[in-house]
């Protein structure tokens, strides 16, 4: 695998690439990979004939007092793991890089609408980086597709609806979120967890698999958030929210609706704040 961290050699491997009429695949990653990216590699590698994945802490995406200072950064393993999979190239690049005028005077992308809810509600800009960092490595790497977990569900839509209203030619696709054997989603801040928050941290998924049992029983969605959340509070958890929402776009579903739908979770364990999901059907 060949690690690069300026444009123009990354521009000459795809320039290469394409001149052989080869497809390209890409994983965007802020790094500190685990199954769960592992996985994103494999399906790139099932459905392209090139790939390339980016390790990037993106300094946009993070809001003040949140832990981009503290987030993980793992090169040397990540660039392990990613051979392993058999990733064609990495690319690292440095900030000044993706924000040549610096991080603050960066053109900026706003997607409206779909950003002003759940994530967006309680980090205001953070969909403003994710869509304006994805935004510009598509344009660097210029892939034809590019793949994202279904844990980030909100993150998801952003960038499918982005790609969708700047008529980006690159192909949006989903992959499973993967878990541990006790039902946690992987997460690079799982690492944050004391061993006793572990332990209870998988209260999380349980909880939406209640949500989603409840509204095959006809119980209605707003009193199935109250007891979400009540029940999260018991454990210990300090949520954000505990909600059902329509897939399509997260709008509040009209009463009595029981398909297309998607539960979402955000709570704090201590200091390490977890977010999760669970489609319906």
């Amino acid at each position: 695998m060949q690690t690069v961290q300026d444009v123009p050699a990354l521009r000459a491997a795809i320039r290469g690439w394409r001149s052989k009429g080869e497809t390209v695949g890409f994983v965007p990653t802020m790094g500190n990979l685990h199954a769960g990216h592992q996985s994103l590699i494999k399906l790139a590698r099932a459905r392209t004939e090139r790939v390339v994945a980016s390790v990037f802490v993106n300094p946009t995406q993070f809001g003040p007092n949140e832990d981009f200072e503290r987030y993980p950064r793992t090169l040397l393993q990540d660039q392990t793991a990613l051979t392993d999979e058999g990733c064609d190239l990495l690319f690292a690049p440095e900030v000044a890089t993706i924000y040549p005028f610096g991080a603050d005077q960066s053109v900026s992308l706003r997607v409206p609408q779909i950003t002003d809810t759940l994530e967006g509600a309680h980090r205001p800009t953070h969909f403003d980086g994710v869509a304006t960092v994805v935004c510009k490595l598509f344009n660097l790497v210029q892939p034809d597709i590019a793949i994202f977990g279904q844990k980030d569900f909100q993150q998801l839509k952003v960038i499918e609806r982005m790609v969708r209203d700047l008529s980006l030619p690159v192909k949006v696709m989903s992959a499973p979120t993967l878990r541990a054997d006790d039902g946690l989603a992987l997460s690079s801040r799982n690492q944050y967890l004391s061993a006793e928050e572990r332990a209870r941290a998988p209260l999380i998924h349980d909880t939406l698999n209640k949500m989603r049992d409840l509204v095959g029983k006809g119980h209605a969605w707003r009193a199935i958030e109250q007891m979400a959340t009540a029940r999260l509070l018991r454990a210990g958890f300090a949520p954000d929210y505990a909600v059902i929402r329509r897939a399509e776009d997260l709008a509040e579903p009209a009463d009595g609706q029981n398909d297309g739908l998607i539960a979402l979770i955000a709570a704090r364990m201590g200091n390490t704040r977890l977010i999760d999901n669970l489609l319906f059907g």
